[in-house]
């Protein structure tokens, strides 16, 4: 018996040494932690249960055979984030270059298989080159089995990807389908084809970072939500992540303690508006000022700034934000805001997060460029989603909701549950200067009766009360009870049930 523990001791300190110390320290040298170091960060402490831990890979080919590793290249398992269950995969860049094999591919599908049929998130955490190349065939077939289980457990369970080091080829496709993706400054890299590739087939010259750095996929592609500074803080702050989510489509949103007054009031809000409707105004300042402790984890921060979207918490439970920002664009929607938030809502509707909007939104961006881009369809996403959604929708008009923007940022016709405004919402076809010079056309040129027209649509208009008359609003509300009131909401709609049509996938327009 003490020889079979002694066995066993020494084969889980080998397999622990992933590709052995050299490796180890070169990592290290490149600023980044191993595969076990991170894990070891992300859950809580002693809570990592390791599945398959001996496994090696059973390829022939080019004098594999007599190179063998346990765990083959992944390390795999599950664990708890402040005590909630999270199952894990984390590429071991020490072994084979973390490269993906038949072996390996069992090792992720089995823990992804675990989370869907026991409700709980999946975490990826990628730092690989891709796929065996001695493998052939079979590391493409591990990958299709790895697809699968992405589309699987898509809205059944949050799945989340991290970045950490090189990422390419087939590698990314699975990150891709998955809920979000986090990358590492100056050490991490998403592309399909790399530089070498890139440089032979179009003849641009171009680095991984250029081609695929997190500054690329924060900014420019969106392919990733947010980006850190090293991995430390990228598990801290995914940790922060996984308190908002719920572990599943059917666990309902987690509920924390709090300890901010759900009446709470915030007096400067009454003059967060400027006089002058063209003066911007940081909607960040009211999100901060409505969520519980100002704790808002927002996604996608530097894409698509014009529109803001993440996660707060209203008595203790989360909710999704949503609200057009002043300080950029005016606020207006266009392709990339509306993508960007119509993905944000859809994940909300999946895991029964509620949504709370915050709308300035003078209408939709103009231009060839725009047109050309395809912004009807993108607008439309935005539509379907909010459209769609069954959660509890509660939206606040705080200055311009203009024409069909209007009604896309989860108007009541859109079934909103609970819509209010401020005093100062302008909710109209159109701002009065392009309405008058409509409808008044043939006066153009008396500048004494446009401006008389142009008082005369401000003062019928560009207020909240026409909608108000129409029940389109439910309450004009004090910007400083805002929290309040949409805390009340919230609660009043905690139960609420709603049932779209039977049909076997809507038809997203994509």
């Amino acid at each position: 018996m003490k020889e079979i523990v002694r066995q066993l001791e020494e084969r889980r300190q080998n397999a622990k040494m992933g590709g052995g110390q050299r490796r180890i320290d070169a990592q290290h040298t490149k600023g980044k932690l191993t595969a076990r170091e991170r894990i070891e960060l992300f859950l809580d402490e002693g809570s990592f249960e390791e599945f398959d831990m001996f496994v090696e890979h059973d390829c022939h080919e080019f004098g594999m055979e007599k190179t063998k590793f346990p765990g083959d290249g992944v390390v795999t398992g599950w664990g708890t984030v402040n005590g909630r269950k999270v199952y894990i995969f984390a590429k071991d860049f020490t072994v084979f270059g973390g490269s993906l094999s038949r072996t390996h591919a069992k090792k992720i599908t089995k823990v992804q298989d675990m989370a869907i049929r026991t409700g709980a998130p999946v975490i990826g955490l990628f730092d690989a080159g891709g796929a065996r190349i001695q493998e052939g065939v079979d590391a493409l077939g591990g990958y299709g089995e790895v697809f699968t289980r992405n589309v699987m457990a898509s809205g059944v369970v949050p799945q989340i990807s991290v970045i950490m080091g090189p990422c390419a080829g087939g590698d990314v496709y699975s990150p891709a389908m998955t809920d979000f993706i986090f990358m590492v400054r100056d050490t991490s890299y998403m592309f399909v084809t790399g530089p070498d590739v890139v440089k032979t087939v179009t003849n641009e010259t171009v680095t991984a970072e250029e081609l695929g750095g997190a500054s690329i996929h924060t900014t420019k592609s969106s392919v990733a939500d947010g980006a850190f500074d090293n991995d430390v803080i990228a598990m801290t702050q995914l940790r922060r992540l996984i308190d908002f989510l719920p572990l599943s489509n059917v666990s309902g949103v987690p509920e924390r303690p709090f300890f901010d007054d759900p009446n709470r009031e915030e007096p400067s809000l009454d003059t967060l508006i400027p006089h002058n409707p063209n003066m911007p105004y940081d909607m960040k300042e009211l999100v901060l000022k409505t969520v519980d402790e100002a704790d808002f984890f927002e996604l996608q921060e530097n894409f698509a700034k014009n529109i803001i979207t993440g996660f707060g918490r209203i008595e203790g439970r989360t909710v999704g934000i949503v609200a057009n920002q002043p300080m950029v664009l005016a606020g207006v929607l266009d392709s990339d805001a509306s993508r960007k938030a119509a993905r944000f809502v859809r994940f909300c509707d999946c895991f029964e997060i509620p949504i709370v909007t915050f709308v300035d939104v003078p209408g939709f961006l103009p231009g060839t460029a725009q047109e050309y881009g395809g912004l009807i369809k993108h607008g439309a996403k935005l539509l379907f989603a909010y459209t769609e959604a069954t959660v509890p929708k509660v939206t606040v008009i705080t200055r311009k909701a203009y024409g069909g923007a209007y009604d896309v940022m989860s108007s009541k016709h859109l079934r909103g549950d609970i819509n209010y405004a401020w005093p100062t919402a302008q909710i109209a076809v159109m701002g009065a200067k392009g309405a008058v010079e409509i409808i008044h056309r043939q006066d153009l040129g008396d500048a004494e009766k446009i401006e008389a027209h142009t008082k005369a649509y401000e003062d019928r208009f560009l207020n909240p009360f026409v909608a108000a008359e129409r029940g389109y609003i439910d309450d004009v509300i004090m910007p400083h009870g805002t929290r309040a009131r949409v805390a009340r909401a919230l609660a009043l709609l905690r139960d609420k049930e709603l049932e779209n049509p039977w049909k076997k996938h809507d038809n997203l327009p994509l």
